[in-house]
This record gives structure tokens, C-alpha cells and sequence, in this order.
């Protein structure tokens, strides 16, 4: 049987304001071509589908023609509900859905229940396992602790009842941060207690566990993986290499694995020095075609920044500035006595390096003036400390 893992598909999300749902529809097609080409039997989904619980209609309509698309191509389908899901939305209609070979497994009530699927030596028996939340399932399932660790043991025993009444090849689809993996900043946290990880021992004797939860690509073990997401949704992935585990499974278990990289709409470029320097320097070049996250080192804040870094980088999404050799501004608390408006000039000088020009100090003032009861108060309080 051949399997393709993957994940976090987060439909709907954008990066940094910008609409990535072209680039998602463009990972679809990636992934049907995958299928016919590699000759996929079974694609496991494992959690994350949409990014937000209330996905945006057109984030719908591509999920929506990407399982019509799978369910007319030579593969069985499993689907988990991840973090991010509605697991009502997204599981709505798996009784009528699973008729079409795609099966959508998001109800904590059905884990132990797994979905069979046969090749030529004989039946593989797919447990998918959605995000399970230790908090609802605490009473229900009777949890020793409300932890992600009890939830997921708790599921792991059903899954090993059914398997102990069926010996046969397994795989699993489990939805977690699971020790050993490395989390990016495009994660939403689900510690409870501030504990989220689990062990990797959970998922020992399973002939496959795939992996959902954390973007970046992991193997934990040889049967124990983490596909990652299929496009960066944060610049902490511009390192990351993008795509899906094929994972051959044998008579007795995984006979090989290999990474199928996705395509990439746009690379990711993340640029640290002075202003002058980004602009000039000819070893960036590649970087202007690329999404930029971009850290200034200017001693003195430049003049319009953003503007000018865009001018050889347009696709610039993200500006932060650490001053080369500046320590850390400290938290001083304002002096009595000194008015609003003084206090903005102060903090510009502190931020920037440099004061406030006339025509900015005037504008701050204006500013200052707007958002008091009384502006004569301020007016009154600058005049008087001989600034204005």
C-alpha cells in the first residue's frame, strides 16, 4: 500500500494580510498529480484543514473541490479535524461522505473505530484520531488528568483494543506536538497548564503514525512522522522544506519512505542590516522576488523605511528595527510635571536616536491636543515647560 501524509493545510489563512488561498488551490493540484503519478492508494489528512473554526466561504469552496477531486482519483482518503477546525463544520456529512471513499473523522466518539483499507496482503486497519481537547473529554472519558498526555494515552488504548481484535498493519492519524518535534511561530499554542507536548511512546508498534500539528517536516522515528504544512505561514519557516511523506507499507510494515516536495509560490527571505546596505548589496538580489522580513541595524531611524526597502523589494512584508550596538530601552516612569506632548517628543528620541523635528513635534502636539478632555490643559502645561 502506498500512503501520502500530509497536513496543515490551513485553508483560508493568509500570510502577513496577503491572500493565500491561489497559492493553497496551486498545493491541490500538487497533491492530485502526486496521486495519479506515485499511484497513491491512501492519502491521510491529519488535522488542520481549515485555519479557523468559521472558515471564509471561498476557503470552503476549495475544500470542497478538493474532495470531489480525491474522491474521483484511485485513492481512499482519511481526514482528521485539527486545533483549528470545527470538528461539527468539518465533519458534517461523513456518513454520507464515507460512501465516496472519503472518510472525514473529527467525533472523539469514534476513536477506536477505524477505517479498513485492503491491498494485496490483506487489511490495514486506519485509526484517525482528531485534536482532542483534555478539557471536554476530562468527564466523559473518565481522565486522570486534564493534559493532552491523558487524552491521547486514552485514545491510544482504544485504538490498541481494536487492534489486539484484529492483529493486522496499522496506521494511525494523530493531531499534537509530540516530543521531538520543533514548533514555528505560525502554531496556535494548545498547552493546557502550560503542558502541551506528549511522548513519542504512545505510538510504539503502530506500522504507521502520520503526524499533524507542527509545520515544519519531523521524523521522530522511522514509523513516527510530521509531514508539516505544505506552504510557510510564518518567516520562522523560511528554512523549511514544504511537501508530504509517501510511506510504502509491506506485509510487515514500512518498506520505505520518501519526501515529496510541494511547490513554492514564493521563497522567503529574512534580511538583517542597515538600510543602505539591503539596498546596495548585489548578494540579495534572489531576495527580490521573495517575501522579506527585514531588521534594520541603522543607529538612527531611516526616513520612510518601508517605502524604500520595497522600492528593491517589493514583496517586503515585515519591518523591525534593532539599532547596532543600542542596549535595550529601559522602562522609566514619566516625571511629574511634564505634559503629554513632551513625553511623545521624549519617547521619539528614545525609539529614533534623534529628536523629533519641528514639523513632527507640531503634529504630535495636534495629536496630544485631540485625544484630551481639555486641550488648553496641554497647551497651557508645553508653553509653560518651554517647548511647543
Amino acid at each position: 500500500m502506498r500512503i501520502l501524509h500530509t497536513s496543515d493545510w490551513h485553508l483560508g489563512r493568509s500570510f502577513h494580510r496577503v491572500g493565500m488561498l491561489e497559492h493553497q488551490a496551486t498545493y491541490v493540484d500538487h497533491l492530485l498529480d502526486v496521486v495519479a503519478s506515485e499511484r497513491v492508494d491512501l492519502v491521510v489528512v491529519a488535522g488542520d484543514i481549515y485555519d479557523r473554526a468559521l472558515p471564509h466561504v471561498d476557503a470552503v469552496r476549495l475544500a470542497d473541490e478538493t474532495l470531489a477531486r480525491l474522491a474521483a482519483s484511485r485513492a481512499r482518503v482519511v481526514i482528521t479535524s485539527g486545533n483549528h477546525d470545527s470538528a461539527q463544520r468539518l465533519g458534517f456529512g461523513s456518513r454520507l461522505i464515507d460512501a465516496a471513499g472519503i472518510h472525514l473523522r473529527t467525533d472523539a466518539s469514534s476513536v477506536g473505530t477505524p477505517i479498513v483499507v485492503d491491498d494485496e496482503h490483506g487489511p490495514v486497519a486506519v485509526h484517525g484520531i482528531p485534536y482532542l481537547d483534555p478539557q471536554a473529554l476530562h468527564e466523559p472519558w473518565g481522565l486522570a488528568a486534564r493534559t493532552h498526555e491523558a487524552a491521547l494515552a486514552e485514545a491510544m488504548r482504544r485504538v490498541r483494543a481494536d487492534l489486539a481484535a484484529r492483529p493486522t498493519r496499522s496506521v494511525v492519524l494523530a493531531h499534537a506536538f509530540v516530543a521531538g518535534g520543533l514548533p514555528s511561530d505560525s502554531e496556535r499554542d494548545i498547552s493546557v497548564g502550560g503542558v502541551s507536548v506528549v511522548t513519542s511512546a504512545l505510538f510504539d508498534d503502530i506500522s504507521y503514525t502520520a503526524l499533524g500539528h507542527l509545520h515544519g517536516r519531523a521524523t521522530l522515528g522511522e514509523t513516527l512522522r510530521y509531514s508539516g504544512s505544505p506552504l510557510a505561514y510564518s518567516f520562522s519557516e523560511a528554512g523549511h522544506t514544504k511537501g508530504g511523506w509517501l510511506v510504502d507499507l509491506g506485509r510487515d510494515g514500512v518498506t520505505g519512505t520518501t519526501f515529496i516536495e510541494a511547490p513554492v509560490p514564493r521563497r522567503l527571505s529574512v534580511l538583517t542590516g542597515d538600510l543602505e546596505a539591503l539596498l546596495t548589496d548585489p548578494r540579495l538580489a534572489s531576495a527580490e522576488v521573495h517575501w522579506v522580513q527585514a531588521t534594520l541595524t541603522d543607529e538612527v531611524r531611516p526616513d520612510r523605511p518601508m517605502e524604500r526597502l520595497r522600492a528593491r523589494f517589493p514583496h517586503a512584508l515585515v519591518l523591525s528595527f534593532a539599532p547596532a550596538g543600542t542596549p535595550a530601552p529601559s522602562v522609566v516612569a514619566a516625571p511629574r510635571g511634564r505634559s503629554d506632548h513632551q513625553i511623545s517628543l521624549d519617547f521619539v528620541e528614545e525609539l529614533r536616536g534623534s529628536p523629533a523635528s519641528d514639523d513632527e513635534s507640531a503634529l504630535l502636539l495636534r495629536a496630544c491636543d485631540a485625544c484630551a478632555d481639555d486641550p488648553d490643559v496641554d497647551m497651557l502645561v508645553t508653553a509653560a515647560n518651554g517647548s511647543g
